[in-house]
């Protein structure tokens, strides 16, 4: 027996999700069925999440939901060619992006190029300026150290990051507690409103109540909503809705 409301628990998770599909096999018919999922009986998501050649699928899928689109941009690598991924931010937001994951130069800023890090945050930002939100993939299971985490967190935000995103959900360690702890107070420090993003291997209502939690105690029970708290997953949906049903728990697939 859980010692939770599970049901409100997924009530609360459902529109703080982007629903992500960012498997190396992705189709069109797998975006448009990803879109399709993203409006169900009990609501909608906030975002779907998929590769930008997908965007415009989903700009006409989605039309009229609500549900915002994202893509993701220097995806999964967090490369150096700040010229390209200007472009290719400007080609998502083109087609139909509402909102961009940018990969952080990591290995950048572990290397001590804090500045250059900075930098592409800050050109990515002048192309999403007034145009889409911008949501700064840190990396944080390739960072590792708290003290660096933290340092990132507080990098992307100087830079203009609406939102700061645990991962990619592409290496061995992704969302954790201690990450989100972490870009929480980033944000609550910083002076300005921001977001949080926890991704990669978040399957349960279970595991979506621990950050819930975290956000209130650290945010404040108000702070959470769309507009500040996201959920980065594919399994997760699953979970959330046979919790809301009252079925048995959907068996999630992996980020």
């Amino acid at each position: 027996m859980t010692s939770f409301d599970a049901k409100a628990v997924a009530a609360r998770a459902l529109p703080l999700i982007d629903l992500t599909d960012l498997g190396e096999a992705a189709t069109e018919a797998g975006a448009r069925d990803l879109c399709r999922r993203a409006v169900t009986p009990h609501g909608r998501v906030a975002a779907v999440c998929l590769w930008p050649r997908f965007v415009a699928t989903a700009k006409a899928a989605l039309a009229g939901t609500g549900v915002g689109i994202a893509t993701v941009v220097n995806f999964p690598a967090g490369g150096e060619d700040t010229r390209a991924v200007e472009a290719e931010t400007e080609r998502a937001i083109a087609d139909g992006a509402d909102e961009i994951d940018l990969v952080m130069p990591y290995r950048a800023f572990l290397a001590g190029r804090r500045g250059f890090a900075e930098s592409q945050i800050v050109r990515v930002r002048r192309v999403c300026a007034g145009r889409a939100r911008l949501k700064v993939i840190l990396e944080t299971g390739e960072i590792a150290d708290p003290a660096e985490i933290r340092a990132a967190a507080d990098t992307a935000l100087a830079a203009g990051a609406d939102f700061v995103k645990t991962s990619t959900g592409k290496v061995a360690v992704n969302a954790t507690p201690e990450a989100a702890r972490l870009l929480l107070e980033a944000v609550r420090d910083v002076g300005r409103p921001a977001g949080v993003k926890v991704a990669g291997g978040i399957r349960t209502v279970a595991e979506a109540k621990t950050h819930l939690d975290l956000a209130d105690r650290i945010m404040g029970p108000a702070w959470v909503n769309s507009d500040t708290f996201r959920f980065g997953a594919s399994g997760l949906l699953g979970d959330v809705l046979a919790t809301l049903d009252g079925t048995a728990t959907a068996a999630p697939a992996g980020y």
